[in-house]
């Protein structure tokens, strides 16, 4: 018989600037971490002897975010010594895939309670620094026919027709719904930043811009014509000859921001959580995950949706809430279309990415803790968490709230 996997906690930092003058910069990854996993104990009583793994989506698993830092976290952390952890990378959808795990782990009744989620310095440890095949070796990008994610994006604008005008619209409705959460304070699940005397560091999104106007937007410059003129829009065309050229319409202003975040999601049994007083907010439904063709790239958001209402018994109309990750303006707007969504009206209803910024490693974790403060905000039920991931991946989780 099947154990069903709750969620009795998820907390997340603010997300900070990715650059040197962020407010997050001087706060390394364990120390973003520390603050989450000593927050999650306060929370919850928890008795961190009970804890059977941590599991942690980082992209970047590099330098001070390399040597598994999932297993040194809580130890820094002072949490039970018997604690193991694995650090895992599946790109941008790694802190969903983490929780994932955890939730697999406990329906297999291989454990009982997992800490998961991510974590994503960027202004510390440098997106790409870690390099890779599909980023050096000219032989595997000739055969693969990668291109940078931005002409991905570009390349799915030019298919489905959609206009500058289009995404720019979207990124300032972004834009106003951060604004409006903020204003709000509809993110619950935040945690200050502090440093160790205490003072905060930050205690809200840093990288949102609630000035935003469609004028701001329609002033920036393409942000991925050059590159691609120089080699990758050629690259692209060989795969994609039914259009003769790609319209470069993603700038820094309808694009994800570079950002440094953490977020931690507390999973386990029912028996478990009856055991250490904890109340179950949440159960995961079911999860999914797709391949994708990888010059295009960002467009697995809705098969890995279809996949996940098909294995949860549920069509799209069954869902309350949906957080599809705003890697680029166009593939929210794909994947709306796809899903027969003829609005965004429960669509990222608390902003997305463009406004708040994309912690890699973490975001998929952040995005289930928004999608479940939302339905307990609403008093609704269901939410479908969804983004894509580099190489051509997908993964989508449905939860219900208990």
């Amino acid at each position: 018989m099947t154990t069903e996997a709750y969620i009795f906690d998820a907390i997340r930092t603010p997300r900070g600037r990715g650059k040197e003058t962020g407010a997050l910069h001087m706060t390394s990854a364990i120390d973003l971490l520390t603050e989450l996993m000593t927050a999650l104990v306060g929370r919850n009583d928890l008795d961190t002897s009970q804890v059977e793994d941590v599991i942690l989506g980082c992209v970047t698993p590099i330098a001070e975010q390399g040597g598994n830092i999932a297993r040194i976290a809580p130890l820094y952390a002072d949490w039970h010594v018997d604690v193991p952890g694995i650090q895992v990378n599946r790109f941008c959808a790694s802190g969903l895939s983490a929780v994932n795990d955890a939730a697999m782990r406990v329906r297999a009744g291989w454990g009982d309670l997992v800490v998961a989620g991510g974590i994503e310095s960027m202004s510390r440890v440098k997106m790409g620094s870690d390099g890779g095949a599909w980023m050096t070796d000219k032989t595997v990008i000739e055969k693969v026919a990668f291109v940078p994610q931005g002409i991905s994006a570009d390349l799915i604008a030019t298919l489905e027709g959609l206009t500058r005008a289009d995404v720019d619209g979207f990124a300032l409705l972004s834009q106003q719904r951060a604004a409006e959460a903020e204003a709000c304070g509809y993110f619950t699940s935040r945690i200050a930043v502090q440093d160790a005397d205490g003072t905060i560091i930050l205690d809200r999104d840093e990288y949102a811009r609630p000035d935003t106007t469609l004028e701001t937007l329609g002033a920036l410059r393409p942000a991925f014509q050059q590159m691609g003129e120089n080699l990758f829009d050629a690259m692209a065309l060989r795969k994609y000859p039914q259009v003769d050229h790609i319209e470069h319409v993603h700038t820094a202003g309808n694009s994800s921001g570079i950002v440094d975040g953490a977020a931690l999601v507390l999973v386990g049994s029912a028996e478990k959580g009856r055991q250490l007083n904890l109340t179950p907010r949440a159960r995961i439904v079911s999860a999914a995950l797709v391949g994708t063709e990888p010059t295009i790239m960002l467009i697995g958001p809705a098969p890995a949706s279809q996949k996940a209402l098909q294995m949860a018994g549920m069509k799209i109309d069954d869902i309350d809430l949906i957080e599809c990750n705003e890697a680029f303006a166009a593939v929210p707007l794909r994947f709306m279309r796809e899903m027969g969504l003829d609005s965004a009206e429960k669509v990222n209803v608390n902003g997305g990415a463009i406004a708040l910024g994309h912690p890699l490693g973490a975001t998929g974790a952040m995005l289930l803790g928004t999608a479940l403060d939302e339905l307990e905000r609403r008093d609704k039920e269901t939410a479908l968490i969804t983004l894509c991931a580099g190489g051509g991946m997908g993964i989508a989780t449905i939860i219900e709230r208990v």
